[in-house]
């Protein structure tokens, strides 16, 4: 790789690849979500908001916990846990230490349909997205991801 000097509008080689990743990880993205819902009636949202809380101790988290995990903004959480409430994948209770906040908790419905979409979104990631890779670029787009975190992470 060449070394970039400072300037300040990317060139038009780096807008190129700019544009290529976009409309790439779009459709690679699009497949994967309609694949999601295809397979276990899920969305993107769903998926998220199931797996955050499968990890949590407990299997529950307080809505504004749940919010910062998964980098959404609390209103938008907020009608994400409603529709799934009406669906029986979660239940918000009052929190008791702050009347404001209301936990999260899974439910058994919900775990069940965490877990049923679990092996068939993984493999659609793989077929979709890891299989269009060797290794080496994988391990490579590891690296390049982790290093734009870094820079995101650090400009705020």
């Amino acid at each position: 790789m060449g070394t970039r000097t400072h300037r300040e509008l990317p060139t038009s080689d780096e807008l190129a690849v700019w544009r290529a990743h976009l409309e790439a990880f779009d459709i690679a993205r699009s497949r994967i979500e309609a694949r999601l819902h295809h397979d276990s009636q899920l969305s993107t949202g769903d998926y998220k908001v199931l797996l955050a809380l499968s990890e949590a101790d407990g299997k529950t988290m307080r809505s504004s916990e749940l919010a910062a995990e998964i980098s959404w903004e609390r209103s938008r959480l907020s009608g994400q846990l409603g529709r799934m409430e009406k669906r029986g994948l979660i239940r918000r209770e009052p929190c008791v230490e702050d009347a404001r906040g209301s936990h999260v908790i899974l439910t058994d419905a919900g775990a069940a349909a965490f877990k049923a979409s679990t092996i068939p979104h993984l493999r659609a990631i793989k077929e979709i997205f890891v299989d269009a890779f060797s290794a080496d670029q994988i391990e490579l787009m590891g690296e390049a991801a982790a290093k734009l975190r870094e820079h995101l992470t650090a400009a705020t």
